[in-house]
């Protein structure tokens, strides 16, 4: 099997979002939030899902602002892992 080029990595979805969670081991949620404009009335609705993240240091603390990829499986629910943490609690 050849390697993955980093073309083939960027098609990788990627979110930024906040750490709701971390008391799990080696794992962290996520809450991302987007802001789209109801089909019918245009009014702005914010819309939050959670995202179960791989921590593998545990070294994410609950208020970090943190920027996610899409990756292969991991688990039952984790589906992503950490890029960068742009941002920590304060």
């Amino acid at each position: 099997m050849a390697e993955a080029t980093t073309e083939e990595r960027n098609d990788r979805k990627s979110r930024e979002g906040l750490v709701t969670s971390s008391g799990m081991d080696k794992t962290a949620v996520v809450t991302v939030t987007t802001r789209k404009p109801h089909p019918k009335y245009r009014k702005t609705v914010a819309k939050s899902t959670k995202l179960y993240v791989h921590d593998e240091e545990n070294t994410l603390r609950v208020g970090d602002r943190v920027r996610v990829a899409e990756t292969r499986p991991l688990s039952k629910l984790k589906r992503w892992r950490i890029v960068e943490i742009l941002e920590r609690a304060k």
